[in-house]
């Protein structure tokens, strides 16, 4: 039974924690209730992970202080989502604990994980219980009687794991929506995937071998030999349906070849799989549908994982001594920094006068070392940012305190057109403090809705959502499910959110055509003869699109 731990050891046991969730993030991905297309909690706790692990691997830490204040840097610039900083959080409230040590015993061991969760709580507006904060907190209070009985780190570890299993378990009891759907907490989960990885490395046991690991083995590809914005399909889309309807999969085949490129086609008398890279995948997923259910999909987004890339390499080179950012001098009192995805909607940004426009939104969180990126290349006093999705808020405030020469103010924005609507309430002339104000009230006078669809199978809120349904959220709560999307757009155009607006914004996503949205907008014009209708292409992926109304 190992009783202490110095640096190294933990070092090796972050990047052992990293590789176990990397390798279980698709499975706590489908922990998430509902079923919206996204990385969601899996993919962003994993690449929080991992940005931790790869520091881990270019740094040596001899003493326990150091390795959890590389560890604590690292989750923090590199958090996604809100699973992400919570996570990130966690680990520096741990930092905090071990600030003085060379070695950590069990009972510094519990100490650093009950410092962890208060720091977890303490910077979330609203805990809820039935979630990684009830996880993490049970699993310390057990960690501080286990210290007390064995005073190892082994063994308190371990009893932190095992009461976090049983708090796990007893999420789909707290939370009602849990409970509906019959599944655990994901974040929950996450979190005691990364402690038992963490365990495992304790005990000896071999690190697990990821996709990437094995990649890695094989002669790597010159990824800086070309450009982001060289590659022309941006989707790697995959997915298998089943052959429900007498179609011959060639049609498919000869479909698919229109719409991209690096296709991959195989059946039998029962399935047809499917990998293509492509800029429609909504297009692609409805074809499919039109051959039988879908089974799986999987969406990736090339140019965000190509930039990524590019990073790692950037940060692997030798440092030349100078500053990882360049911090734009102050030419102005106030600018803007906003998050979207779609060409479109950035150019839109733009126009309004953002300053700078982080690509990210639903399937691609960007980090906080991101976003902290454009605020420091931001020529401003006071930056703005919008991070107009609600798992990227989080991740956005932490940089008020990481920014060392820029005033940081986040709007917390949750969808596109309330970052719009804030960004049209700027002064330029009036102080900071009036126009955060002033774009806060635009923000929330905001109504938005969206169409997607359902990337699986799911009952929620008392809809039975079947996989490949179109989906339409107001306000984020789900207001209907149909197979064809016109039904949707007609009972939102004649709901009362959209019959009482003044204004309407309708903005059309990469998958819809002009002609298809012109006719949208023609049925609101009907349903909504008061409103001032506006049409405008955003090109945002996984959302058809989103409908705002004031």
């Amino acid at each position: 039974m190992i009783a202490t731990i110095d640096g190294t050891r933990f070092q090796r046991m972050v990047i052992h924690g990293a590789a176990c969730i990397n390798l279980r993030k698709q499975m706590i991905n489908e922990l998430n209730v509902f079923p919206v297309p996204d990385g969601d909690t899996g993919t962003n706790m994993s690449l929080t992970m991992g940005t931790a692990a790869a520091e881990m691997k270019k740094k040596t830490a001899n003493t326990i202080a150091e390795a959890s204040s590389i560890n604590a840097s690292a989750l923090l610039r590199g958090a996604r989502g809100n699973s992400g900083v919570i996570l990130s959080l966690l680990f520096r409230g741990f930092a905090k604990a071990m600030k003085e040590l060379d070695t950590a015993d069990g009972a510094a061991l519990a100490g650093a994980l009950s410092e962890g969760v208060s720091a977890a709580y303490k910077a979330v507006m609203k805990p809820a219980e039935g979630t990684i904060l009830t996880v993490s907190r049970l699993a310390a209070n057990r960690a501080v009687e286990a210290a007390a009985e064995q005073n190892k780190v082994e063994f308190v570890l371990e009893e932190a794991i095992h009461a976090g299993e049983n708090a796990l378990a007893d999420t789909i009891n707290q939370n009602p929506v849990l409970k509906k759907a019959g599944v655990v907490d994901a974040g929950g989960k996450g979190f005691l995937v990364i402690l038992q990885g963490m365990l495992d490395c304790l005990q000896g046991k071999p690190l697990p071998e990821t996709p990437e690991e094995t990649a890695a083995v094989r002669e790597k590809a010159d990824f800086g030999s070309f450009q982001t914005q060289d590659i022309t399909f941006g989707y790697c889309t995959e997915f298998i349906c089943s052959r429900d309807a007498q179609k011959d999969p060639e049609l498919l085949r000869r479909f698919l070849n229109q719409l991209g490129d690096s296709l991959v086609l195989v059946d039998d008398d029962d399935i047809i799989k499917v990998h293509v890279h492509t800029n429609h995948p909504g297009k692609v997923l409805e074809e499919a549908l039109t051959y039988g259910a879908l089974l799986t999909i999987k969406i990736e987004n090339m140019r965000e994982q190509h930039t990524e890339i590019l990073d790692e390499i950037k940060e692997s080179a030798p440092s030349s001594g100078e500053e990882t950012h360049r911090v734009a001098p102050a030419e102005k009192p106030i600018g803007v920094v906003a998050v979207c995805a779609g060409d479109g909607l950035a150019a839109i940004f733009r126009d309004l006068g953002a300053d700078g426009v982080i690509s990210g939104g639903q399937t691609m969180n960007p980090s906080t070392e991101d976003i902290l990126r454009e605020i420091e290349n931001t020529p401003a006093e006071t930056v703005f940012v919008l991070p107009n999705n609600k798992n990227i808020i989080m991740a956005a405030q932490q940089c008020i305190s990481l920014s060392t020469e820029k005033k940081v103010l986040v709007l917390p924005t949750k969808t596109i057109p309330q970052g719009i609507a804030a960004l049209l309430a700027l002064e330029p002339e009036a102080g900071a403090e009036e126009n955060f104000s002033a774009m806060e009230s635009a923000s929330a006078k905001v109504h938005t809705a969206e169409i997607t669809y359902a990337a699986r199978n799911s009952d929620f809120d008392g809809f039975t959502i079947r996989e490949g349904d179109y989906m339409a959220l107001l306000e984020h709560q789900l207001f209907g499910t149909d197979r064809d999307i016109d039904v949707l757009l007609n009972q939102l155009a004649q709901s009362e959110t959209y019959r009482g607006a003044d204004f309407i914004n309708i903005f059309y996503g990469s998958d819809v055509t002009e002609a298809q949205a012109q006719s949208v907008q023609e049925r609101f014009k009907a349903a909504c003869p008061q409103a001032e209708i506006t049409l405008l292409a955003g090109g945002q992926p996984v959302y058809y699109y989103m409908i705002s109304a004031e």
